[in-house]
């Protein structure tokens, strides 16, 4: 600012340097909450990354005819892009709903038919695994599997062939025997005033010439051609389950090794433990059953021996075969022995009917529970019911798997069943 002198002249105004600026002071920055940044955008500004509220998301438009749970289609190599699914319509639910039907009851169809084969491969393999353990003690001792597997074979085709030895003979020739003494009989029971009597009533005999005509020879002559068709049949049928059984005695490793490859892998060394022990009951069992059946047949042969019984060798085979046959083959075998005693004299019968009064008491208490103790261990109702049951399905076959069957299921039922109830 000019200085006012006191004297009173004008002050000597001169030019001089310019002033120097003054320096303004630095602009401060906003503050954080009045600067809007990209993290933290602003209510009147949204970016890209929050959506404001006031537009809303994007509806996916649906396509006709596609899932939209379905996952995009994957180009597979040269084959191209797999086109869209098909529409699951009514039409196609129920066309496919028949078809399923259609296959089911083909396979019905298909069972039903195949019934007589598929009961040849049950016997087959129920063979297979009783006779596995004789193949598996053969190697044990240094046999080859071919050999062993020869030599099993071999043997039960010997036993075949001597039953059909013992059996067949004595049948014939008792069958040409009453045959022969058809007319005395028929002489002796004329003889007879209550039987002559009942023969003149009711006119047997003018009856007997009516029926032999040319419809009851004709009759006849079907039932030569189908007993000849019954027993090739039974030959066709016997030499089937033999080749069967040869065939799996010798993949048998292979054909258990490929079922537990079925079973899903988390669950296959359960299955295979529990497997292994259902077929090892089986091979036990089918030893301790034949064991008792060749003991029941030898004590029947010498017994036959002893009181002069009529083909004791016949009958000793007809006991054997019987035995196998689970709680009734025993006294079947009896019966059919006390009656040959029986016919013979009457002494010879009832000591028959001793023997074997005896004999299966011995057997039930002391020789079958020493034998199967080590295999299967069966409720005797449960065994007596699988028995019957057995023989109503399948007959003598039936009944010959009614005990293993019974002994699997009750494994199956202890190991697998039962645990799970009780983790519910």
């Amino acid at each position: 600012m000019p200085q006012h002198d006191p004297s009173g002249d004008e002050p000597d105004v001169t030019p001089g340097p310019p002033p120097a600026e003054t320096p303004q002071p630095a602009e401060t920055p906003p503050s954080a909450e009045a600067q809007p940044t990209e993290a933290q955008p602003t209510k009147a500004q949204p970016t890209e990354a929050q959506p404001s509220a006031a537009t809303p998301p994007p509806v996916p438009v649906p396509v006709p005819g596609v899932d939209p749970d379905e996952p995009p289609a994957v180009p597979s190599g040269k084959f191209g892009t797999p086109g869209r699914p098909l529409r699951r319509s009514s039409f196609l639910l129920g066309f496919t709903g028949a078809l399923g039907v259609l296959l089911a009851y083909t396979l019905y169809l298909g069972i039903r038919n195949a019934g007589g084969i598929l009961v040849l491969v049950v016997i087959a393999l129920f063979l297979a695994v009783g006779l596995n353990p004789a193949v598996v003690r053969l190697g044990r001792w240094g046999v080859p599997h071919g050999l062993a597997v020869a030599g099993v074979a071999l043997t039960v085709v010997l036993l075949l062939c001597g039953g059909i030895v013992a059996l067949v003979p004595p049948i014939v020739t008792q069958s040409g025997q009453f045959i022969d003494q058809i007319p005395s009989l028929l002489d002796e029971l004329r003889r007879n005033p209550t039987v002559n009597d009942l023969v003149e009533r009711y006119d047997v005999v003018e009856r007997v010439q009516g029926a032999a005509n040319a419809e009851t020879v004709g009759r006849a002559l079907g039932g030569v051609l189908g007993g000849a068709q019954l027993i090739f049949g039974t030959v066709f049928r016997t030499l089937t389950v033999l080749v069967l059984t040869i065939y799996f005695l010798a993949y048998f490793d292979k054909l258990r090794s490929l079922g537990y490859s079925l079973v899903p892998r988390s669950r296959r060394q359960r299955v295979q433990l529990i497997g292994d022990e259902i077929l090892a009951k089986v091979g036990a069992y089918m030893v301790g059953a034949l064991s008792i059946a060749v003991l029941a047949g030898a004590t029947t042969f010498v017994f036959a021996l002893i009181v002069d019984l009529p083909y004791p060798f016949a009958l000793a085979v007809v006991v054997a075969v019987t035995d196998l046959i689970p709680q009734i083959g025993a006294t079947l075998g009896a019966v059919i022995v006390s009656l040959v005693g029986f016919a013979a004299d009457l002494p010879t019968g009832i000591a028959c009917a001793v023997f074997f009064l005896i004999y299966q008491q011995v057997e039930n208490y002391l020789i079958y529970p020493k034998v199967m103790r080590r295999s299967v261990e069966v409720n005797e109702v449960a065994a007596l019911l699988a028995a019957l049951l057995g023989v109503a399905l399948l007959g003598v076959v039936g009944a010959l798997i009614a005990i293993p069957t019974v002994a699997a299921l009750q494994l199956i039922l202890r190991e697998v069943v039962l645990p799970r109830q009780e983790r519910r």
